[in-house]
């Protein structure tokens, strides 16, 4: 058995039949029982368990052997008897222990939150930086749970003769191959950090503006990623359809080329060791110039989901209330629209006509797309400078050049020029003025 492979407990297959728990803790009842549950069903189906049962236990009094009480322990092992349970889902951060003590009083293998979510990246994660990232988070979840892994064996094993003593444990042996191994994996994700710096840095010199989707996992962000950039990203009613981070090209009115990446989907409670693993994945939403929050307007728990989300952007230093540095501009979009009711949708609207920065769209039936996209282009043309530039009537090259970068005003017109006020990104000036070789007058104004 191999060190990374994991224990016996932990081995589950498409289509166990599972038994899913959520445990209402004291303060953490952001989001109600019902949705709770329905996402953990999700979870537990994206990586293809069959669901036979799904129930809540409120916990008043946690307990450090298995965070449940004594008698709903006996009743969740009476119900996986029943109904011949394989795997038991625990909807909540376990401690190893309390997830050895569950499978012993249980007698079913037993998973939390936090490894259902890296069991679903594992078997997502497309590229070799996505299995990397993976690969960490997943070792180090699995340190402390060694002591599990090694029941079956002797604890010691040693030397004799001359050697002497009792020589080192199994689990501290496992324990300095784990971290050896994870140090290695944060060397190469180092390297991969420092790759991505140079194509963001490069990006920087270009003018294209970048673009970001955060969200809600299943909140619809690669069908609108599609419907914007023509792509065929994978898009399904599923949680975590997306792993791995895409860009590609898109016009925009006014805007010759933006670019737009769709990122992984946020959940609440999101494990702490993915969230640094995939932190290289993230900064690409931290140095985007543009973040588009998507949200499942239509969900029952959408604004649980909105905070959760915000949360996770503030730890990445993203935020209104997070000081120090340039904040990219943020625009909340609310999709899904087409599975409001009227009234419903009618009540949106008018909260969405009183914020600048809300947008209404359906990414399936394309309602509201051209008025985000032309809310981007305004957004990206905030950051522009207008000059004043005086044209030969003849260099049809150059205001046909001007026109698909930017916003042109005619101001005046005479038999051999053009009087023009231009809007401009910094570097689309810098490439015009070494293109055309043309001067501008001295007027410059924001």
């Amino acid at each position: 058995m191999s060190v990374f492979d994991r224990s016996d407990a932990d081995e589950f297959a498409r289509g166990d039949r599972a038994l899913i728990i959520y445990p209402e803790l004291p303060g953490k009842a952001a989001v109600g029982p019902t949705a709770r549950l329905a996402e953990a069903e999700g979870l537990a189906s994206a990586i293809g368990l069959d669901v036979v049962r799904k129930t809540h236990y409120r916990v008043r009094n946690p307990r450090a052997s298995t965070l449940l009480g004594g008698g709903q322990v006996d009743e969740i092992a009476e119900t996986g008897r029943a109904l011949e349970i394989d795997l038991l889902v625990i909807d909540a951060t376990l401690t190893a222990i309390q997830q050895r003590n569950l499978e012993e009083k249980t007698g079913l293998k037993t998973i939390d939150r936090t490894g259902l979510i890296l069991e679903i990246f594992g078997e997502r994660a497309a590229t070799a930086e996505g299995r990397l990232q993976v690969e960490l988070a997943h070792l180090d979840y699995q340190a402390g749970r060694l002591v599990r892994s090694w029941t079956h064996l002797e604890r010691q094993r040693g030397g004799f003769g001359f050697l002497g003593g009792p020589g080192e444990t199994q689990i501290e042996a496992d324990r300095r191959m784990i971290r050896d191994r994870m140090a290695r994996l944060r060397r190469e994700l180092e390297e991969v950090k420092r790759t991505r710096s140079l194509h963001r840095a490069r990006r920087k010199r270009a003018p294209w503006p970048v673009i970001a989707l955060v969200g809600y996992t299943n909140a619809g962000k690669s069908t609108l990623f599609n419907r914007l950039t023509s792509s065929a990203v994978l898009a399904e009613d599923m949680l975590f359809a997306t792993l791995d981070p895409t860009m590609r090209e898109i016009s925009l009115p006014g805007v010759e080329k933006a670019i737009f990446s769709d990122t992984v989907g946020f959940v609440s409670d999101l494990p702490t060791q993915l969230v640094a693993a995939f932190r290289a994945t993230l900064e690409e939403v931290i140095s985007a110039d543009i973040i588009v929050h998507v949200r499942d307007i239509a969900h029952e728990e959408t604004d649980a989901q909105r905070n959760d989300v915000l949360s996770i952007l503030r730890d990445l230093g993203i935020g209104s209330d997070v000081e120090g540095g340039v904040q990219p501009e943020m625009v909340e979009i609310w999709n899904k629209i087409d599975l409001l009711d009227v009234d419903k949708l009618t009540e949106l609207r008018g909260i969405a006509q009183r914020s600048s920065d809300i947008l209404l769209v359906s990414a399936v039936t394309g309602e509201g797309i051209e008025n985000f996209k032309l809310h981007l282009s305004n957004l990206i043309a905030k950051k522009n400078v207008t000059h004043s530039i005086v044209l030969p009537s003849s260099d049809g090259a150059a205001l046909a050049w001007l026109h698909a970068r930017g916003k042109v005003d005619v101001k005046r017109e005479t038999k051999d020029t053009l009087h023009l006020d231009v809007s401009l990104s910094r570097q689309f000036w810098g490439q015009f003025e070494k293109k055309f070789k043309l001067q501008s007058k001295d007027e410059e104004g924001s």
